[in-house]
């Protein structure tokens, strides 16, 4: 390397944010292959942290789009290059495929590079047992009329398009973007009705496993809760949300949002998840939170 060539190297090291150190990440949901997918934000969380562990809980690939139209840009080819880069650096990747990225359910083996299975058992950093796993095979719709769920795919990929089409105009005018499929799916009965049950019955699937928690992905509804005794967490999803779960080296858990593109996070905006007065869960607008040891909750700390 000539000297020039050492003067623009560490002209970009300087101007590269630093990056924080996480115990564990997990993301489920970039749908890479849809064009509604956050790859450039989804890249700037991969560059702005360093992990022990990577978790990638499902739909990381959109098979069912790139079947329809092939669509791989070069942010693509960056995020998988960071991937491989968190693996040289010592990060532990795990896979666990989803509905949209099944056809690699046929090659459930560790790779060296990445290790691919149905479900994992993470041990986090108290002791406790945390499910990790995608999801959709407690999805009554997907495992038994698996054409409505490619109808229903359609349907959503209509309300992101028209998304899409209403953030442009809004932006015209100076108005902040507005991210509303997931709020009109929330408002049928229906919808409700089955996360209820989606989360329901893959708690009771944590706890048949002796696991205290699990975190899957799926439904594209980020959320901690309570289910009984299990922790229940769903990481989103990088379509809409762009969030992710995050496990700290000192214990303590964050549900991170709204990732920015070239800034960590701030961490008094991070939403923690506390009781209400009556019990029930409600998510606030504050720094992490720290798991209370004694209840085995970090959900409610």
């Amino acid at each position: 390397m000539n000297r020039q060539q050492e003067l623009d190297s560490s002209r970009d090291d300087a101007a590269a944010p630093a990056r924080r150190h996480v115990r564990t990440a997990f993301v489920s949901d970039t749908h890479l292959g849809s064009r509604y997918c956050q790859a450039e934000r989804f890249l700037s969380f991969l560059n702005l942290h360093e992990m022990d562990e990577l978790y990638l809980v499902g739909d990381i690939i959109d098979g069912w789009r790139l079947r329809s139209s092939w669509r791989w840009p070069e942010v693509y080819h960056q995020i998988i290059h960071r991937l491989l880069e968190l693996h040289r650096n010592g990060t532990k990747l795990y896979y666990t495929p989803g509905n949209h990225d099944e056809f690699l359910r046929n090659y459930l083996q560790d790779f060296g590079f990445v290790e691919i299975a149905d479900e994992f058992v993470h041990l986090a950093e108290d002791g406790r047992r945390f499910m990790v796993m995608h999801g959709d095979k407690f999805d009554a719709v997907e495992q038994q009329c698996k054409w409505l769920s490619v109808v229903g795919a359609s349907l959503y990929e209509f309300l992101l398009w028209t998304n899409f089409l209403v953030n442009r105009m809004r932006k015209l005018v100076g108005l902040p973007e507005w991210h509303y499929c997931g709020s009109v799916k929330i408002k049928f009965k229906g919808v409700v009705n089955f996360i209820g049950d989606f989360e329901v019955k893959i708690a009771e699937h944590a706890r048949a496993r002796d696991c205290d928690a699990v975190i899957c992905g799926h439904i594209h509804k980020p959320t901690v809760q309570r289910i009984e005794e299990i922790t229940y967490c769903n990481t989103g999803d990088w379509v809409e949300h762009c969030t992710a779960i995050l496990e700290h080296t000192d214990g303590s858990w964050e549900l991170a949002r709204e990732f920015s593109l070239n800034e960590l996070p701030d961490e008094e905006t991070q939403t923690d998840v506390t009781k209400a007065d009556d019990g029930a869960p409600t998510a606030k607008r504050q720094s992490r939170w720290k798991p209370k040891r004694k209840k085995k909750d970090f959900a409610t700390a």
